[in-house]
């Protein structure tokens, strides 16, 4: 079944056979959660996301054209409950894991203290997860409208094209975003970080 396209994996699914759609969960696990992670900057509400994007798979799959490709369709399913979640969180306050566990006591326990493991990463990786999360809180400082896009184009190499039927503007519209999305990243990049990493 692993040689089977997207398309005909749900097609199978519609026909009642399940390991079709748990191998189509199994294939954009990665891909489909790091844009979600990008788009809302969390990884445990990314998570919640990825889920409700499968879930509203499964309750349309009825009606997905299996003529067309499958990714741009479950990639606007997924920036659409981002974009949801943003709209409804109306980016509240949330406390850093840097928060102290205990403010009455000084022993300097945070949160992220008790759900990471005490290894030490070799320092190339380190350094890879500290540039990622420089570019994260990056990303996060754009407009929504101009993260959608660079995400799609950038981090996950969708075609122009597939952009703009993806998120229902013409084809100019998701050049000019993407002009604008790359030159207010550049700009600031440049005021938080200058020239480094």
């Amino acid at each position: 079944m692993s040689s089977l396209s997207d398309e005909q994996l749900l097609a199978r699914y519609r026909q009642g056979q399940t390991p079709a759609f748990e191998l189509l969960i199994s294939r954009y696990r990665l891909e489909l959660y790091h844009f979600l992670y990008r788009f809302v900057g969390n990884r445990q509400i990314a998570e919640d996301l990825f889920q409700e994007t499968f879930l509203q798979v499964h309750m349309s799959a009825h009606i997905f054209d299996t003529g067309k490709r499958l990714k741009p369709w479950l990639f606007t399913i997924g920036a659409n409950k981002a974009r949801d979640h943003l709209r409804r969180t109306s980016r509240q306050f949330t406390a850093p894991l840097s928060t102290p566990v205990d403010v009455g006591n000084d022993d300097g326990l945070v949160f992220a203290d008790l759900m990471e493991a005490k290894l030490e990463l070799p320092p190339e990786e380190a350094h890879k997860r500290e540039v990622a999360q420089l570019v994260q809180q990056v990303l996060a400082t754009l407009p929504e409208h101009l993260r959608e896009v660079l995400l799609l184009s950038y981090f996950h190499r969708f075609a122009y094209k597939e952009i703009a039927e993806m998120l229902g503007i013409p084809l100019g519209t998701v050049k000019s975003r993407l002009h604008a999305a790359v030159a207010s990243f550049g700009e600031a990049w440049k005021r938080q970080y200058g020239e480094q990493a």
